[in-house]
């Protein structure tokens, strides 16, 4: 008989306590449970960051990555859009229109060469269209007008098949070879609605009815193979290979997930949502779910491994005491030890968070403030300039906090309130603001922990904006470049290496009044709104994510809110507490966030 160390290549040893970093086939036995342990490899669907525009009846490609997928077109309701987005494995960031928008089409290829064909705008649509990873070319039609058709290849070698919303359906296929499409063998039987899986050569045509059957393409010609157990209609997502794919929603809209291992179908972990029309790519391992019908923006991710995925997410933290708004721009202390004072109405209180609760700190500042810049922590906070008035009141103050009483340091040069705070309290940043009720500065000032020095200006001046990181790696962005009212919003990102500011990657979204956490090259920026001032039910519950280059979308707040009183963190524990979501209706709920995990999935071996 076969020994397990003759298949593993070791032996099982035997532990007190499971081991931290186990290998894939591993068992051993655990002396304290007594029990045989091991690895087992798991599929489940979990939430993801949102899509930008909630949409349905878009196209994606199966051939894309989960960490690097495209969805184009499809209909925000009433609207057909031309909208591309990319996906990261993080978040998704806009990427060039389709030069004719429309929709119930089909796509082929990778985020960054793609190709995209058919649909309809209405009416039913030949157009085929090439993108570079950043702009779409129109090429060649196909030699058959239609929508709802399948797809699957690459931008080069790609396949279309079947077609058509109502009779007459199509078995037509057609096969591009990188300049132009042929016609070639037809299905066996001809489906509307039709899902792609794989290459030119080697495809499964799924999905669109009638019936449950797969149909496998060898280059040549289409044979039926097994059938999946779901009826599927409309918007089926698709992802894999031909002996190694996944089928997952469709209409009626269901949760249902089947994988097909080259022979048959095999039932998987269902999706959270019932969504059909959705967009679609990756792998049998690593898919991704997004949009649907009704309109959404939700994103889900598939994973099947020896590691359980638990999603980003937010999640309600305690109450701040008093509701308050405005207090400071910028990122103070972590998640476990966070701060908030000053904010409008006017007021001296520091409020302390543990992570769990807030606490009165007993401690008032000197001079009540609104729209200070923040920086430091906890125990050793600061606040730069701010409003002395519910009005315009710029002041140059430096106040300092160190964990039970406030002091004042020396002044800034030049009095301004709205600058985002970076650093800590002896090497701080403070940047931008308004010197008057009507006047932007883009002035930058450093302090060293005895004085305030003035340094290059930031390139684009700027009001209730935020920023984040280090007196040497600073981040500032969004905000309005216009004051008072009406405010101009902007997406404008600039970076700071303690010397010149530098362009960054641009917002997803133009916002302002929004919290942030983190650094310059991890940070994210949650709530806000893009009127500035803020209508009723503007307080957005957005999320944006940077990397250092660019900005992605993120798992979305439980409660819109903006003007937060205090906010910091990092980019994977961040807090958001205070604020408004209307005018008037100032708040004191905190929100927390916490980032992907990944833990491996240990289970017991027995012999049952």
């Amino acid at each position: 008989m076969t020994t397990f160390k003759e298949i593993q290549g070791r032996n099982i040893r035997s532990y007190t306590t499971n081991p931290t970093d186990p290998l894939e086939g591993q068992m051993w036995y655990n002396q304290t449970e007594l029990k045989l342990k091991g690895l087992s490899a798991l599929g489940a669907w979990s939430s993801a960051s949102p899509m930008i525009t909630g949409r349905r009846n878009m196209a994606g490609s199966s051939s894309a990555l989960q960490t690097a997928a495209i969805v184009f077109g499809g209909t925000t309701g009433p609207a057909i859009v031309a909208n591309t987005e990319e996906y990261n494995g993080s978040g998704w960031s806009a990427g060039g229109d389709l030069n004719t928008a429309r929709r119930d089409f089909a796509g082929a290829g990778t985020q960054t060469a793609t190709l995209a064909f058919g649909g309809g705008t209405p009416p039913a649509q030949s157009l085929t269209e090439s993108y570079n990873g950043s702009s779409w070319t129109e090429v060649n039609d196909l030699n058959t007008a239609r929508e709802n058709l399948g797809g699957c290849g690459s931008q080069t070698a790609a396949l279309a098949f079947a077609g058509g919303s109502s009779a007459p359906t199509r078995n037509l296929t057609e096969s591009w070879n990188g300049s132009s499409w042929s016609e070639v063998n037809d299905l066996n039987t001809a489906r509307a609605n039709a899902g792609g899986i794989g290459t030119s050569t080697a495809a499964l045509a799924v999905a669109g009815g009638p019936g449950t059957e797969t149909e496998s393409w060898d280059g040549t010609s289409w044979t039926v193979v097994a059938n999946y157990s779901t009826p599927r209609g409309e918007g089926t997502g698709e992802a894999g290979s031909q002996t190694a794919g996944l089928l997952y929603a469709g209409t009626p809209g269901t949760t249902n997930t089947e994988a097909y291992d080259g022979t048959s179908w095999s039932e998987q972990a269902n999706r959270t949502l019932d969504k059909s029309e959705i967009g679609y790519a990756g792998s049998q391992t690593a898919a991704l779910s997004c949009g649907g019908n009704p309109v959404v923006a939700n994103t889900e991710e598939y994973n099947k491994s020896i590691n359980v995925i638990t999603a980003g997410a937010w999640a309600s933290g305690g109450a701040i005491p008093t509701n308050h708004r405005d207090g400071f721009v910028g990122s103070i202390g972590t998640q476990s030890a966070g701060i908030a004072f000053g904010g409008e109405p006017l007021n001296s209180e520091a409020y302390l968070y543990n992570g769990t609760s807030w606490s009165d700190s007993g401690a008032t500042m000197g001079t009540n403030v609104r729209l200070g810049a923040g920086m430091g922590t906890q125990t050793a906070a600061g606040s730069a300039g701010g409003n002395g008035s519910v009005g315009y009141s710029q002041q140059s103050v430096f106040q300092n906090f160190d964990g039970s009483s406030w002091s004042e340091a020396p002044d800034m040069t030049t009095g301004r309130a709205g600058s985002a705070g970076a650093g800590t309290l002896t090497a701080a940043l403070a940047s931008s603001g308004t010197s008057t009720s009507n006047t932007i500065v883009g002035n930058t000032e450093e302090y060293n922990g005895s004085s305030w020095s003035e340094q290059n200006d930031c390139s684009t001046a700027r009001i209730y904006f935020t920023g984040c990181g280090t007196q040497t790696a600073a981040l500032i962005f969004g905000g309005s470049t216009t004051s008072p009212s009406p405010f101009t919003p902007t997406a404008n990102t600039e970076e700071y290496d303690g010397t010149n500011w530098t362009a960054g990657g641009a917002l997803v979204t133009p916002m302002g009044v929004m919290g942030c956490a983190g650094i310059q090259t991890a940070a994210i920026v949650f709530g806000g709104t893009p009127t500035i001032a803020g209508g009723a039910g503007s307080g957005y519950q957005n999320v944006q994510g940077y990397d250092g280059t660019s900005w992605t979308s993120r798992p979305s707040m439980a409660n819109a809110q903006n003007a937060f009183r205090g906010t910091g963190g990092t980019s994977t524990a961040a807090y958001g507490g205070g604020g408004y979501n209307a005018p008037g209706s100032n708040v004191g709920t905190t929100e927390e966030f916490t980032g992907e995990t990944s833990t491996i999935n240990i289970v017991d071996i027995t012999t049952s």
